[in-house]
């Protein structure tokens, strides 16, 4: 099976490019039935509850032996390792202000 390019690779963003938007008027949703009542009634909202207080996404490096103990820490508290980082450095925010 050949491996999809990702857009974030090189190889990926070439292919984005080669790629030509389609105006809505042209694309033909003949082929797909409508939802009925009952149907939209059962829809949920797939994805991430909006609560408001949207975190903002960051890249950080960290050692791999440092990450490995975090997430080490996470697993015994039972929590995922980003919601402990955060933890973590909520805590010193709040300590050196």
């Amino acid at each position: 099976m050949k491996k999809k390019p990702s857009g974030s690779s090189a190889q990926g963003r070439r292919a984005v490019k080669s790629v030509r938007p389609i105006p809505d008027a042209q694309i033909d949703f003949s082929d797909i039935p409508e939802a009925t009542d009952e149907e939209l009634k059962r829809m949920r909202r797939v994805g991430r509850p909006s609560s408001g207080r949207a975190k903002q996404l960051i890249a950080i490096r960290l050692s791999p032996t440092l990450l490995n103990q975090l997430r080490k820490m996470a697993a015994k508290q039972g929590k995922p390792y980003q919601s402990l980082i955060h933890e973590l450095l909520e805590k010193a925010a709040a300590k050196a202000a």
